[in-house]
């Protein structure tokens, strides 16, 4: 797990052609905007998240972000210990993020 700076993650995920967006917040979070292409997968959703989690391609990379960057943390520690080599945390979350945010789908 890399802990990222906005411009560190954003240009990495630019410049990385195996790139899955993943916020890991609440439902009623994501309903405020969401980074675009993003996959929403609730932390909260305990042993649904794990699972979901251990479905996703492990070869791909993961920038995984949340509301201030503890959850998405956890998640890419969670990633680790899943067998995932790739994943990035967004330090400072959507609190700090100043890039597009959408309407979730």
């Amino acid at each position: 797990m890399e802990d990222l700076t906005q411009e560190e993650w954003v240009a990495q995920l630019e410049n990385d052609d195996n790139a899955v967006v993943l916020d890991v917040r609440t439902d009623n979070e994501v309903a405020d905007g969401i980074i675009p292409n993003a996959i929403h997968l609730d932390i909260y959703k305990g042993q649904e998240f794990i699972n979901a989690i251990d479905d996703l391609d492990k070869t791909k990379s993961y920038y995984v972000y949340c509301r201030s960057g503890n959850r998405s943390g956890q998640a890419c520690q969670i990633m680790e210990e899943l067998g995932f080599e790739k994943a990035y945390n967004l330090e400072g979350g959507m609190l700090e993020w100043t890039g597009d945010v959408v309407d979730p789908e």
